[in-house]
């Protein structure tokens, strides 16, 4: 006997479109990796390790990752993210300039500072051309008189405000980004095979996601940099015998 066809029991049934959120896909946009923020030209240091032997495998490749997660980006750049996102809300442009003097200091290797700044410049150039919010249109203005650094963590946290895009899907969507970033170089670098890729993301979901917890709870006070063998792998990224990134 045939099945009445019954739309209110197919789970393949599309929403209605008005409510469709935009402004959901605009935040998928800004983390596709084809968006030109270009973070494909940067391994903040792990071009150095991957040379020296130190990150040859899926499992090494994770483990620096878990390490460079846990002792870099959520003592440093995960709470930029998360200061400069509250500072913006509140308009607070001062204490947004003096966060991004923070930022610019506790990036001790010339080049994590340059990577962060350029990676800043490009994505505020990239969304003034989508936005002509005064917010942004002001910070792009004090990047060019350079009255602010333009670092990458407070720039998108500023944007992240101003889309008012709920914070944990900002600290999620910002650490998820940057491992898959790291992973992405790290397959054409060592090089491993995009399966691999995949897999390692795969495992670091669960570190992410714990990741991001301990973030929620963290302030300003929390600012550290443990990190040193990164920032020293940063610093002797320039002397390396061939260079496939820029740091």
């Amino acid at each position: 006997m045939k099945r009445k066809n019954d739309a209110s029991k197919n789970h393949l049934n599309t929403k209605d479109i008005t409510t469709i959120n935009p402004n959901f896909l605009h935040f998928l946009q800004i983390h596709d990796s084809a968006f030109p923020i270009g973070a494909y030209t940067h391994s903040f240091g792990m071009e150095t390790y991957i040379q020296s032997g130190k990150i040859k495998d899926k499992g090494t490749l994770i483990e620096y990752c878990k390490t460079y997660l846990f002792t870099n980006l959520i003592c440093g750049d995960g709470i930029f993210v998360k200061e400069a996102y509250s500072l913006a809300f509140q308009e607070k442009i001062d204490e947004l300039i003096q966060l991004e003097q923070l930022a610019h200091a506790m990036k001790i290797a010339s080049e994590s500072k340059t990577a962060s700044m350029k990676m800043g410049k490009q994505f505020i150039e990239t969304v003034s051309r989508l936005s002509n919010a005064d917010s942004i249109s002001a910070w792009k203005k004090k990047i060019k008189e350079k009255t602010a650094y333009g670092h990458y963590a407070v720039v998108y946290g500023i944007y992240a405000a101003h889309r008012q895009f709920h914070i944990d899907d900002v600290l999620s969507a910002f650490l998820y980004t940057a491992m898959s970033s790291l992973i992405h170089n790290a397959v054409r670098a060592i090089p491993l095979g995009q399966t691999t890729g995949v897999q390692a993301i795969y495992t670091l979901l669960e570190p992410i996601t714990k990741a991001v917890s301990l973030l929620q709870e963290k302030t300003i006070e929390d600012l550290s940099n443990s990190s040193v063998g990164i920032e020293l792998a940063s610093m002797e990224h320039e002397r390396l015998h061939t260079r496939l990134f820029i740091s």
